[in-house]
């Protein structure tokens, strides 16, 4: 039985306890930067990008073609409108041509399931300011309203969470580059906010309610400070109050005074990769086409990622303590081009061997080895103590492969992850430094294709 103080104390913890202890977040960048990044980011390390909207009907130049066009007036981009396109012809009227009749969002998310990736993040407004949802806070410039005549955002959400542990996101434009309150707060040296204080922050509250995504990755911020955007405040609601409080994370760019300093990870720039290990955790926003984040129909197989280029560039952000995010960029018909869904099953078959020295791994004291520079190193804790994991981007020419960085004992273990044969011999170079004895493998039984993990148990750490 329980006692009278046991029943009142119960009654005191469930309606007193969650008020004390739960913690609120001011509206300014150190609160807001004290809030613990949810685990399940850093240990997720890949994620796939979806650059998709009304530039998908052009697929020329890049996702930024209506500003090549009409912004800076590119020779290119008009060239290119004068010779296929009626001179009445305006951007608005590629939107009739988003049709996404083949969009199967079943089918992506199993692309993306096959990838290994743990997240997703699709573009629901880039620069253009065309909705992929229906908002009410921009009228007939929508997917639903016009183009494909449905929530590509909220579809895409429904069949991930319904047939994969993936984590859902949203990529948001902050601004629109023809946006006449945009514009118009501009002109006014931005001392005015009425396009942020009626199109910016409605869709985000809007995104976030709607979808609850775990993921808002924020853009177009550069032009200004991030008190124009008003973004901690929204930060502030999005961290304490909204309904993906405790699993949300968001990059850091909120104003061109915030990136690299605050935010819950830190893209910098894109493709941004630091060349040693920062104080933060960062992300490695890439794209497969190397010139564009979204559809290019005259892209040549030479602009794409070789899975080497690749591998090797994966490796060596998770090694640095990095993200990576893998853009790819669907067609205006619905369609992951061929290509892109090869790439992206060819990261999932190398994660399916590999995915040990990926996952929820750690950077070791190296990163980088110091007498091998095509070996990659990543660390991961267990019952035992630490292992490392050496990652080769090219396979030993001959039968031994020599590392500077670990120091071995009699204890040690190496093993190549995915190799079903017995531990490997080796032979300790002194204080540190190994050389790992690769016995015959025949092909078959070689465990992938790149990237080849050797597991280096009870160093002498």
């Amino acid at each position: 039985m329980y006692s009278s103080w046991s029943v009142v104390f119960s009654l005191l913890g469930s309606l007193c306890l969650p008020t004390v202890l739960a913690v609120r977040y001011d509206p300014n960048w150190a609160s807001l930067d004290s809030r613990p990044l949810p685990a399940w980011y850093d240990d997720s390390k890949i994620g796939i990008f979806l650059h998709w909207g009304v530039f998908s009907v052009p697929s020329y130049q890049s996702e930024w073609f209506w500003w090549s066009w009409q912004g800076s007036k590119s020779q290119a981009a008009v060239d290119f409108m004068t010779k296929n396109y009626k001179p009445d012809f305006t951007y608005a009227d590629f939107a009739a041509d988003f049709t996404a009749e083949f969009y199967d969002p079943s089918r992506w998310a199993d692309i993306f399931k096959a990838s290994g990736a743990k997240y997703v993040v699709l573009t629901s407004k880039h620069h253009e300011g065309f909705t992929n949802w229906p908002s009410k806070y921009s009228w007939n410039w929508n997917a639903m309203d016009v183009g494909p005549n449905r929530d590509l955002v909220g579809d895409l959400a429904n069949a991930i969470r319904s047939k994969t542990d993936i984590h859902f996101g949203v990529y948001h434009s902050l601004f629109e580059w023809f946006n006449p309150l945009y514009l118009q707060d501009v002109k006014n040296n931005y001392t005015t906010q009425d396009f942020v204080a009626t199109k910016t922050l409605p869709e985000l509250y809007e995104l976030v309610n709607t979808y609850k995504p775990d993921v808002v990755w924020s853009d177009g911020d550069w032009m200004v400070d991030d008190t124009y955007w008003n973004a901690t405040h929204f930060l502030a609601w999005l961290y304490n109050d909204s309904p993906v409080k405790d699993t949300v994370v968001v990059n850091d760019r909120w104003g061109k005074n915030i990136r690299c300093h605050h935010g819950g990870f830190w893209n910098c720039d894109d493709r941004f990769v630091p060349g040693k290990l920062v104080n933060h955790k960062w992300e490695n926003s890439m794209t497969l086409d190397k010139y564009s984040w979204g559809f290019r129909r005259d892209a040549q197989l030479s602009d794409i990622y070789s899975m080497d280029e690749f591998i090797a560039l994966l490796v060596r952000t998770i090694s640095l303590g990095g993200n990576l995010l893998v853009n790819v960029g669907p067609t205006k018909y619905g369609v992951i081009s061929p290509i892109y869904e090869e790439r992206l099953t060819q990261m999932g078959r190398w994660l399916q061997v590999n995915g040990e020295a990926i996952y929820g791994t750690r950077p070791w004291k190296y990163q980088n080895d110091t007498a091998n520079s095509d070996v990659w190193y990543t660390s991961k804790k267990d019952n035992n103590g630490t292992v490392v994991y050496a990652i080769a981007l090219k396979w030993p020419t001959g039968s031994t492969l020599k590392l500077g960085a670990p120091s071995v004992t009699p204890q040690t273990r190496i093993s190549l992850v995915g190799y079903s044969g017995s531990p490997f011999s080796f032979t300790s170079l002194g204080s540190q430094g190994v050389s790992i004895t690769i016995p015959p493998i025949p092909f078959n039984k070689i465990p992938c294709q790149w990237g080849w993990t050797f597991k280096l148990e009870n160093l002498n750490q």
